[in-house]
């Protein structure tokens, strides 16, 4: 009997998925992809465009390219979302499925916070990275701030990123005697899902560079060029570039599928939610480790989540292949400016803590990501 399956969100995730039920299931199944926009952006690449090292057409692809492998796109917003029923509006549309993968991925909310939006430059978007790249070239003397709005964000290693590449970059211009560096974050330490020893090594990495690091500084407002935080101090900025809140998506939590953190819980290993044959990846999920602490958001858990609800689905299908469960495995490369990088790599869901491991940065590793993200553009499309 022919099965549609229907993926909602066409990020890392969603693409993965979509690719390879494709692959795997005869064309009497239906491979159906949901998505709003034209082209796909590679995430981690959007800190060497807020640096001037990409241009967007360097980092992005049509998503159209997955209907030559044979995936029907449907291009437009998901407006309704009904699990118990695996319907979906899109654009006044109604579609169903026998199967749902939600792959909508985070919401970014900065206007959530007073004054962000219009004060400082979003890192997580083409036009906010664009934005930076430009306002960087204007400030010749003054404070950058890198600022973690709120939490969870996506890649936990972002905000610390962007500090030291653009710390690297204006000393690259001769300008790092004129300009201070700060970074203002929520959380207790860098990374700290990965542990004291990592979350150490990169407090190190920042501010070895001379970037001033103020953890546990929660964001209340930013108004007349200040931050204000909620103990009341503040600080002043030339320049803002920040992580934005992040949540699930409108249409996701209006069609009940959220639990008290605000994300889609799973179960950790299959991904499946609580409804029958509806499955949540990726950046949209909250999965608790047994440290405690969610698992972070990143493309790196997308892409493996994706790959065992894909293999689970085919073998629910077709009864080909073995049920596979999602083993909490993951890793990225920390750029750290100077044409070097960091890689961390581990089990997340070991007990009771993750088992991360920390390599510290090379000019070997910063053309590993490289090579990763050329490679990745060209397997999807």
């Amino acid at each position: 009997m022919a099965a549609t399956v229907l993926i909602l969100g066409g990020g890392i995730g969603g693409l993965v998925a979509a690719r390879r039920l494709r692959e795997r299931l005869d064309r009497q199944h239906r491979v159906v992809l949901v998505e709003r926009q034209a082209e796909h952006v590679f995430p981690p690449s959007l800190l060497w465009l807020s640096v001037g090292l990409r241009r967007p057409e360097q980092i992005s692809r049509p998503v159209s390219a997955l209907e030559r492998a044979g995936v029907e796109l449907i291009r437009g917003s998901v407006e309704r979302l009904d699990p118990s029923a695996k319907s979906i509006h899109v654009d006044g549309r109604e579609l169903r499925g026998d199967y749902l993968v939600v792959a909508l991925g985070a919401e970014l909310a900065p206007e959530t916070i007073p004054g962000l939006a219009e004060a400082g430059h979003n890192l997580y978007t083409v036009s906010g990275s664009e934005a930076l790249r430009d306002a960087r070239l204007e400030l010749r003397r003054g404070q950058l701030v890198v600022l973690v709005s709120a939490v969870p964000f996506k890649c936990p290693a972002a905000p610390y990123e962007a500090a030291m590449l653009l710390e690297y970059d204006f000393r690259k211009r001769k300008l790092r005697n004129q300009v201070t560096f700060e970074l203002h974050t929520p959380e207790p330490g860098p990374m700290p899902v990965a542990g004291p020893e990592v979350s150490a090594q990169i407090r190190q990495m920042i501010e070895a560079k001379g970037i001033v690091y103020r953890p546990q500084h929660p964001v209340e407002r930013v108004e007349a060029k200040h931050i204000v935080f909620k103990d009341g101090a503040s600080v002043r900025f030339d320049l803002l570039a920040y992580v934005p809140p992040h949540r699930a998506p409108q249409v996701v939590r209006d069609a009940g599928l959220v639990g008290e953190s605000g994300w889609v819980p799973v179960d950790k290993g299959t991904l499946q939610t609580r409804f029958p044959g509806v499955y949540a990846i990726g950046d949209v999920t909250g999965i608790m480790l047994a440290s405690g602490r969610p698992l972070p958001k990143a493309g790196v858990f997308a892409h493996a989540q994706a790959e065992v609800v894909a293999d689970n689905l085919v073998h629910q299908i077709t009864g080909k292949g073995k049920p596979r469960r999602f083993n909490g495995h993951g890793e990225c490369f920390v750029e750290t400016g100077d044409g070097k990088a960091g890689f961390g790599s581990g089990n997340f869901y070991a007990e009771p803590a993750p088992r991360i491991k920390l390599w510290s940065p090379g000019r070997a590793l910063h053309l590993g990501k490289v090579a990763f993200e050329k490679y990745w553009l060209f397997k999807q499309f």
